[in-house]
């Protein structure tokens, strides 16, 4: 199959965008031509008003439901869903039913997922069943292929078991990702302790929750040395506390949910469960640290936190519905929609994609000729509406149905495999 990118500008990692347009021929999955002009018969043309392209896009943490919660997302649907959104890589949480926690668990997933356009690679737990407790067999689970360990959502409340594992994964350069959440805090929140939940009447949780498991991680670091990965950070402080650490020369990085980055806890003032989400919407002044802080290269990158839930336990009494939203699909274009004014094309790809590689030690494709096609391409300048037919993940929790959104990926490639919106 003969693919034509027509007339985009090239987005490389490390570098200035390409010089004017460009154009990509793509034969039988590798790179064969870059040139301004291209003229050849082919079976695809992708081609839009102000397209960029970019190496494929990643996501870090996703909830890829099987096995054990098919009914929520499945392999065939979340890859279906990613290709949608740009995304040619998934690094999947290990919260499935069972556990990712044993070398097969790991192998099954990579496997089930590798003829895709979007490649599963697996996260191993950190600790059995995910309960903070027992050490899983690390080195096995690495030796499989996991890409990193964590306990996804779950957050490791003992200090002396994180810094054995962050001891224990240096043995082979591995890297512990965490979310930043204290315990004591945890029980009966629904949203961002302020005045929304005060005026909703709902119980709220502080920003100190998870500023005090930052601050410890970063001293656990310190002491130990090794690679920590802070997962989903939400907060000011939490971004000026990374912001030291890395002056400091730790090895340290983190990223932050898409949702955090485009909407602050106002949004929860309809009751709509959509916007329930971990960590909570914070206050204007926590998001707009946020988007600093990705302008800064603060924060590493961004994640779709993509959570599938079920109507059933979505769509109920706000305190009653599950914590979770979808966003696969629509994560570049939310950001697009409402915070393109901070984030240029160029930032867009080391967000996604060039930044996640570097972090997780994956391979980085390259644009140019004798190298197979990994990437996404996508127009800012594209309006389209997210239609709840259209949705191509098994659940639909996503606040953006039926909104109007700015920003849309216009082809996905790996390889022979290509998803194209037009």
């Amino acid at each position: 199959m003969r693919i034509l990118i027509k007339d985009t500008i090239i987005l490389h990692p490390d570098a200035e965008p390409s010089q004017g347009l460009q154009s990509i021929l793509i034969e039988d999955g590798i790179i064969t031509e870059i040139k301004s002009k291209i003229s050849a018969k082919v079976d695809k043309i992708i081609e839009s008003g102000n397209s960029f392209t970019s190496s494929g896009w990643v996501d870090v943490g996703t909830n890829i439901g099987e096995p054990g919660y098919e009914h929520r997302e499945d392999i065939e649907s979340v890859t279906k869903a990613a290709a949608a959104g740009g995304y040619t890589m998934l690094l999947s949480s290990p919260n499935t039913l069972p556990v990712t926690q044993s070398k097969s668990d790991v192998l099954f997933i990579k496997q089930k997922s590798e003829d895709k356009i979007t490649n599963i690679r697996p996260m191993g737990a950190l600790s059995i069943d995910c309960l903070g407790k027992d050490m899983t067999e690390m080195f096995d689970l690495h030796d499989g292929g996991a890409v990193a360990f964590t306990d996804g959502a779950k957050s490791i409340q003992d200090s002396g078991f994180l810094k054995r594992a962050l001891e224990y994964v240096q043995a082979f350069d591995g890297l512990v990702l965490h979310s930043p959440i204290n315990g004591a805090f945890q029980t009966g929140w629904q949203m961002h302790e302020g005045l929304v939940s005060t005026s909703l009447g709902m119980k709220g949780i502080p920003p100190v929750a998870e500023e005090m498991m930052v601050g410890r991680d970063i001293k656990l670091l310190q002491y130990t040395g090794g690679k920590l990965h802070l997962y989903n950070i939400s907060t000011l402080q939490s971004v000026d506390l990374i912001r030291k650490a890395k002056k400091q020369g730790l090895n340290i990085s983190c990223s932050v949910p898409v949702m955090n980055l485009c909407f602050d806890d106002d949004a929860l003032m309809g009751f709509d469960s959509n916007f329930k989400v971990t960590p909570p919407l914070r206050t204007s002044d926590h998001r707009l640290a946020l988007l600093k802080g990705v302008q800064e290269g603060v924060i590493d990158f961004v994640t779709s936190n993509h959570t599938p839930i079920e109507h059933d336990l979505k769509e109920l009494e706000f305190p009653y519905a599950k914590f979770g939203v979808i966003q696969l699909e629509t994560a570049y274009s939310i950001l697009a929609t409402l915070a393109s004014k901070k984030i240029t094309p160029q930032l867009v790809a080391g967000l996604f994609s060039h930044q996640p590689r570097k972090i997780f030690g994956l391979h980085q494709p390259e644009i140019k000729t004798g190298e197979m096609a990994e990437l996404t391409v996508f127009d800012p300048d594209i309006t389209w509406v997210y239609e709840s037919g259209n949705i191509l993940s098994k659940s639909k929790n996503n606040p953006m149905v039926g909104k109007k959104l700015s920003g849309k990926t216009i082809a996905t490639i790996r390889g022979k495999r290509i998803f194209a919106q037009q």
